[in-house]
């Protein structure tokens, strides 16, 4: 015999006795009497479709979440009719699972009808496609809030989450015994959450009219609380992709009206504010399109001037030369003090998570340096503040002098019909009524007396000041690029909205934030009637 074939025959006797070795094992194991006891004892097997997480309201106790519900059935293969499958929204879901030989799932119609193997839930979607409100609702991972309400309330809603499933019974070797009644647990859902503050009406108003924005924000504020109606930042995100969202470069997962920038002339109502203070508000100043600062000049947005302004005329014009020039006639540390009074370079906090930036508030040595005071003056230079601020400052105004102190949550409901733990709106004394009072007029001035101005609602009256606001950045041209804003209130006679408006790299205020102001106000005062 060959060397060969010796060496085929010695690997055929090792199979062999392998083999051998295998069969003698697997009937000791099976003659055992505790291996029998196993197969013959009951077992439980689970399969739970999730939980409830607690709801998020509107002001009216609309769900901001949980908006829509889908049908989910839990099947076991061998006790389904297999026919079911019409059922299904999915077929090849379906089949995949059916083969499997396993408990499996699938999404099915509502009329799905339930028998011994299979069991339909009613599960609620916590997000729509897309989502109103999506920055200060927030969004879960892994079963944790991650920002937003979602975070700061996190284990309030999900806290007292009970998850549908259901329960076979099996033998020891986890088969699913037939003939024997399945526990299914379907506890009612959960209603208790978080109330905001937020509108959900006047937010998808907002959303609509600022859905062409690229990067921006939008706030709406109710003038007499404070109460925030619609926080919008663009652009939005989706949190079926947050993968995407995280790795764009517009970084949309940011709350924009979190975020501080410079503020343009908007500002010049707070230059405005202190001028009555100090009673230097009847200065008259000829705009010639450039002024004079310590041997450095400062451009009017007009190089031709706008000739002989007061107060009022320099506001409707937003007139830079006037505004630097009446900053020479005004106590330094008061105009910083006013400032800080009217909210500048202080945070604005929300709730857990939820912070505006308190911006850069110039300090009264660097607004002694003659340049940074000229600035400042209309809300260029070091200066910057958040929507937030903005809108803060416009209820402020519209209020007769009193500035609430925004909020975002109006308390905690038990069962979605009723409120709990709601507080009363803070409010602080800034302006006398009459300097409210100039400053009201001024903007509504700006929004009536000036023929180019695109603020103006037809369904409505409202007062409005644009900024075009310099952000130190050129493109390719050479030219600078600017950030569009506008803050108003409507409406003019008895104030109950103030709205904020600002658009990244949007140019004039009066181009590319002004149109969304007045789409706003007009829809605002459509769905109210």
């Amino acid at each position: 015999m060959s060397g060969l074939n010796k060496r085929i025959m010695i690997i055929g006797l090792i199979f062999a006795m392998m083999f051998l070795w295998i069969i003698f094992v697997y009937f000791r194991i099976a003659a055992n009497p505790e291996s029998v006891d196993a197969g013959l004892e009951y077992q439980t097997v689970s399969y739970s479709v999730g939980s409830s997480d607690g709801y998020i309201y509107d002001r009216s106790l609309s769900p901001l979440v949980n908006e829509k519900h889908t049908f989910i059935a839990a099947a076991v293969p061998e006790l389904t009719d297999k026919t079911l499958i019409k059922y299904a929204c999915n077929t090849d879901e379906f089949m995949k699972g059916y083969e499997s030989g396993k408990l499996f799932t699938f999404e099915c119609e509502e009329n799905t009808p339930e028998s011994d193997g299979l069991t339909v839930f009613n599960v609620p979607i916590r997000y729509s496609e897309h989502q109103t409100a999506c920055h200060a609702v927030g969004y879960i991972s892994q079963g944790y809030g991650v920002s937003g309400i979602e975070y700061a309330y996190d284990s309030l809603l999900r806290g007292n989450a009970d998850e549908q499933s259901v329960t076979y019974s099996a033998d020891g070797f986890g088969n699913i015994l037939n003939g024997i009644e399945k526990t299914v647990n379907r506890p009612d859902e959960d209603k208790s959450g978080v109330v905001m503050t937020l509108d959900k009406t006047i937010q998808k108003i907002c959303e609509e009219a600022a859905s062409d924005i690229e990067c921006g924000a939008v706030v709406v504020s109710e003038v007499s609380t404070g109460d925030i109606l619609a926080m919008v930042s663009l652009p939005s995100y989706s949190t079926d992709n947050l993968a995407e969202a995280i790795n764009d470069e517009k970084s949309p997962m940011i709350n924009r009206c979190l975020y501080s920038y410079s503020v343009g002339s908007i500002f010049k109502l707070v230059t405005s504010a202190e001028a009555i203070i100090e009673n230097v508000d009847t200065l008259v100043y000829d705009c010639t399109g450039a002024i004079d600062v310590r041997g450095q000049a400062f451009r009017c947005h007009r190089h031709d001037g706008h000739g002989i302004q007061n107060i009022t005329e320099a506001t409707v014009n937003s007139c830079n030369t006037y505004f630097i020039n009446l900053s020479g006639f005004i106590s330094v540390p008061k105009f910083r003090e006013t400032a800080y009074t009217l909210g500048f370079g202080r945070e604005i906090h929300l709730c857990s998570g939820m912070t505006a930036s308190a911006g850069v508030l110039p300090t009264e040595k660097e607004l002694l340096i003659p340049a940074e005071l000229a600035n400042f003056s209309f809300g260029q230079g070091k200066l910057s503040a958040t929507p937030l601020h903005i809108s803060q400052l416009t209820c402020a105004i519209a209020g007769g002098g009193k500035m609430p102190v925004l909020r975002i949550i109006k308390g905690l409901t038990k069962d979605g019909e009723t409120i709990e733990n709601e507080k009363e709106p803070q409010y602080a004394y800034v302006l006398e009524e009459y300097i409210a009072e100039s400053l009201k007029n001024m903007m509504t001035a700006a929004v009536y007396d000036n023929e180019t101005a695109n603020a103006r609602p037809q369904k409505t009256t409202a007062g409005a000041k644009t900024s075009t606001a310099q952000t130190g950045r050129f493109n390719e041209d050479g030219l600078e690029i600017c950030n569009a804003w506008v803050t108003g209130f409507f409406p003019s006679d008895n104030p109950e909205y103030a709205v904020t408006v600002l658009v990244e790299d949007g140019g004039y205020g009066n181009d590319s934030a002004a149109p969304i102001f007045r789409k706003i106000a007009d829809e605002i005062t459509k769905a109210d009637k």
